[in-house]
């Protein structure tokens, strides 16, 4: 007879959603008219939920880039507002990597790099540690793009997941 070990979770608030989708799905978790419409959000309920939640006030969706190239990025306000870096500022990825707490920025990396290796999109929710902001968790949304079948960047949303306070 074999004993199995159990092991116990540490439950986080909000639970982390981390999952990876095939890229014929990136409509039903990226597409940026289903995210502004509350009309059309009911397809993604982790999301949609989340959106309500936040109602009336309406979460401020950021989006950006990683150019595969260079690791440049190209963010949009919100994401400077979502960090705490004034916007417009030169921002390598290893400095925003920086702001993630140690187990977020693990998942991250670990699902990026499934999601280039693999032709995949990912969801997950990560705490991050803005440099002028108390820490929060954020919504984490990315796929990547590809060109004549070759992945050249990873480009998202992401926006502030609203806690029960």
């Amino acid at each position: 007879m074999t004993q199995r070990k159990t092991s116990t979770l540490k439950q986080t608030y909000p639970l982390p959603v981390h999952h990876s989708w095939p890229l014929y799905e990136r409509d039903r978790f990226f597409e940026l008219g289903q995210m502004h419409g509350f009309d059309t959000l009911d397809s993604i309920a982790d999301v949609a939920d989340t959106m309500r939640r936040e109602a009336p006030a309406r979460p401020r969706l950021g989006s950006w880039e990683c150019d595969l190239s260079d690791n440049s990025l190209a963010w949009s306000s919100e994401v400077y507002d979502i960090f705490g870096i004034p916007r417009g500022a030169a921002v390598t990825r290893d400095e925003a990597v920086a702001l993630y707490a140690e187990g977020s920025r693990a998942a991250m990396e670990t699902l990026r790099a499934h999601a280039i290796k693999h032709r995949r999109g990912f969801t997950l929710d990560v705490e991050i540690r803005p440099a002028a902001a108390p820490a929060r968790w954020m919504r984490l949304i990315a796929a990547p793009v590809c060109v004549d079948d070759v992945i050249v960047k990873l480009q998202g949303l992401k926006f502030i997941v609203p806690t029960n306070d």
